[in-house]
């Protein structure tokens, strides 16, 4: 028995604002998610700033509205003066002299040290930490996962290692920002040409938003 013209038209129509209803859902909810993320991160930062700025130099003192985003300008002023300030011979001299402070800390110098030398190597412009994407067999042979290289390594690793060994940060999904530090040998990775931004997208994706025109740039094995 087949379907009346009436009927079909009506399944007809159905499916039309189906696709239509989906079709707005994708556009409308990166967008949506992305404004929430950033007016949240604005929220934020202006809750926790705006009441460090004295009265006198809030300009919301004199005016009858708030201004969005006052506190993150703000933090963004004072790291430019930071740096300006420490750009000089005063700055470094301070600078120098709260380090010292801090190495007299004994837990709290470690932390900054490993800080510091984070934001340092992340910051410079020839540091050419996670630019390579690899395929590591994780968590045994023959699984693969998806990995960013985030140096050599030539601490006492390396020393105590007959290959030569490559830090990796192997991140989770969908959260790519947590994760685990694996010490593998380079002749075992097999390198990707996709961008670490391809890569970060595979990941938060879980996979449903593969990377376009890719292909392998380099394969290192055992027998190389």
């Amino acid at each position: 028995m087949t379907d009346s013209p009436e009927t079909a038209r009506k399944i007809s129509l159905f499916h039309r604002i189906r696709n239509y209803f989906l079709t707005g859902l994708v556009v409308a909810s990166p967008i949506g998610i992305t404004l929430y993320i950033g007016w949240w991160f604005i929220d934020f930062v202006d809750r926790n700033i705006k009441p460090l700025i004295p009265e006198t130099y809030n300009p919301e003192t004199y005016l009858p509205f708030s201004i969005p985003g006052l506190g993150l300008i703000s933090v963004v002023l004072f790291l430019i003066l930071l740096g300006a300030l420490t750009a000089n011979l005063f700055g470094r001299a301070l600078i120098r002299f709260g380090e010292r402070i801090v190495d007299r800390m004994p837990v709290i110098r470690s932390v900054y040290g490993t800080l510091k030398q984070i934001f340092e190597t992340v910051v410079a412009q020839d540091s050419k930490s996670f630019s390579d994407v690899v395929l590591v067999q994780y968590p045994r042979k023959g699984i693969w996962a998806i990995a960013f290289v985030s140096g050599e390594n030539t601490s006492e690793i390396q020393q105590r290692m007959e290959d030569e060994m490559i830090n990796l940060f192997l991140p989770t999904t969908p959260n790519p920002t947590s994760g685990f530090l694996l010490f593998v040998p380079k002749k075992d990775l097999i390198y990707l040409d996709m961008t670490p931004d391809q890569g970060a997208k595979y990941v938060i994706s879980a996979g449903l938003v593969s990377p376009e025109n890719f292909t392998i740039k380099e394969t290192r094995n055992k027998s190389d």
